[in-house]
């Protein structure tokens, strides 16, 4: 896996039409991005189609990509759990909710050898997650988990959780001011 400085330089080559940079960006991250979308569709064929989806996006928006707001690799996995989510809600198939906080990092880990520096990174990523979302209210946490998650509209996440449409906004809007907050004050 490439270095954070690394991929940084691809894409920002990327955003100016640089094929080959591009392939080399698509080479080193490809995999990582695979295995999330895997684990989020449970379909290889969909997961396929979803990166292949994932990386035009990455060719048309590289240029918005900007570091100081994260890492170049957290920028294209979010590009692909969007595009997964997108797959979801389109097919609805049925995929499994963690029951607990502490499973959801889980389904960010990617299944391939990281150097120490790249696995301490993430460990870091992961418990300040895991850490912010313990700050969350019960409803706001079940709310934001299962539309990042399953893709949950807003109404269906009120019809699931039997709560009025307009709380449930809210408990999403304010979870996520929370988790950003907190996320904030940890970096």
């Amino acid at each position: 896996m490439a270095e954070r400085e690394q991929l940084a330089e691809w894409l920002a080559a990327t955003a100016e039409g640089d094929q080959k940079a591009f392939q080399q960006l698509y080479a080193a991250t490809s995999s990582q991005l695979y295995a999330l979308l895997l684990r989020i569709l449970r379909n290889p064929e969909r997961a396929q189609d979803a990166l292949q989806d994932a990386y035009v996006r990455v060719w048309q928006k590289a240029d918005t990509y900007a570091p100081e707001r994260g890492a170049p690799l957290t920028w294209l996995l979010s590009i692909a759990r969007y595009r997964a989510l997108d797959v979801l809600r389109r097919k609805r198939p049925e995929v499994a909710m963690p029951e607990e906080p502490d499973m959801v990092a889980t389904l960010l880990e990617d299944e391939q050898a990281l150097s120490p520096l790249e696995e301490n990174e993430n460990q870091q990523s992961l418990d300040a997650v895991r850490h912010c979302l313990g700050t969350l209210a019960p409803q706001q946490r079940d709310s934001v988990l299962l539309a990042y998650y399953e893709g949950l509209t807003h109404q269906e996440l009120s019809e699931r959780l039997g709560a009025p449409l307009g709380t449930v906004k809210s408990w999403i809007r304010r979870g996520l001011i929370r988790l950003r907050e907190c996320l904030a004050e940890r970096a």
